[in-house]
């Protein structure tokens, strides 16, 4: 992708958790750590929305709050707009996080009960001072929530009295209320209800036409990310394993891990759903502290080799804009299993 256009740049990001704590942790070399996000890479263009995918404990998430610095990385890069994220003060720090905004899992614990939900969405507006004037801030407000399918009526009301639907709404309201170039979802209709996820979804997709916002959509959903991603990347155990446009990742897999979470996506037509094989991975993800040697992956790949065990597959280019890690990468890599989307 051309310097020009990448608004985020991820280069060899990693983040390890200490395990052992106080003396042990600082001095012994023996300490163990979770590697919670290995070797990460990727870029998001403006107004882009790029998939972040994988099950749970896989590093998704932390990756996210990296990139904003919630969470400090242990090493690589971060580059938005072309300034490393890790290297500023708090001064520059506060001027980046006008235009990279944050939209939390749990819309139950991101709002501050005490809060009116006009404080809470026109908080990011205080701190930052855009809008000085109160009344204006308010009318602001008045036009989010119009925005995000909310009451305007509402916004003295208090987070306990919305669902949980409309709280998410009123988080999005909030991420929307500096215009950012980027914000980063984490999971954000993971909580909610399936009709209330794809009304929430229609609505970042609305919001990003009308303001050209960048997303990094991270999520567990598989049909989800398919919906709304333009191109998307699969992480397992902190890992990149393959990365591609979606209709290239979901016709031709080439990763034997990314086909075996494809084979799990329910179709609503019975008749193609009961001829469908499922690829069922043998035993358990390892665990980050002790990871396997070689490819993270093979402990459970079908098609794993001698290789696989002692080297690990670098991030490669395996068709026209097409990145994956594994040795023998190829389309449908496990041809036993079919999969038709």
């Amino acid at each position: 992708m051309a310097d020009s256009n990448v608004l985020l740049r991820v280069e060899h990001l990693c983040k390890n958790f200490p395990v052992d704590k106080g003396f042990l942790a600082k001095h012994s070399k023996n300490a163990r750590y979770v590697h919670a996000v290995n070797d990460v890479s990727f870029d998001i263009a403006a107004g882009e929305t790029f998939g972040l995918v994988g099950e749970s404990g896989c590093g998704k998430s932390t990756t996210g709050r990296c990139i904003m610095r919630l969470t400090e990385p242990t090493s690589g890069k971060v580059l938005f707009e072309g300034k490393n994220v890790a290297e500023m003060d708090k001064k520059a720090l506060k001027s980046m996080r006008r235009e990279m905004q944050f939209i939390f899992q749990d819309p139950y614990a991101s709002l501050n009960p005490r809060m009116t939900i006009g404080e809470i969405v026109s908080e990011p507006m205080v701190i930052h001072n855009t809008v000085p004037d109160k009344a204006e801030r308010i009318d602001i407000v008045r036009e989010l929530l119009d925005t995000v399918g909310l009451n305007p009526e509402h916004i003295n009301r208090y987070p306990h009295e919305f669902s949980g639907g409309q709280r998410q709404r009123v988080g999005i309201a909030r991420a929307f209320a500096l215009r950012p170039k980027l914000i980063i979802c984490d999971e954000p209709v993971s909580a909610l209800d399936v009709s209330i996820q794809a009304q929430v979804l229609n609505l970042l997709t609305d919001l990003q036409k009308e303001f050209g916002t960048a997303y990094l959509f991270i999520a567990h959903d598989l049909s989800v990310v398919q919906h709304i991603s333009d191109r998307v990347a699969v992480m397992y155990l902190g890992n990149m394993m393959e990365l591609s446009d979606w209709k290239t990742l979901y016709s031709e897999p080439c990763h034997p891990y990314t086909q075996s979470l494809l084979s799990a996506v329910p179709i609503p037509d019975p008749d193609i759903q009961g001829m469908r094989e499922r690829i069922i991975l043998r035993g358990d993800p390892p665990s980050p502290i002790d990871p396997p040697s070689g490819c993270p992956f093979h402990t459970r790949c079908p098609i794993a080799q001698a290789k696989c065990s002692q080297e690990k597959p670098e991030l490669r280019e395996v068709l026209p804009n097409h990145y994956c890690a594994c040795h023998f990468a190829e389309p449908n890599p496990i041809k036993e299993s079919s999969i038709e989307l």
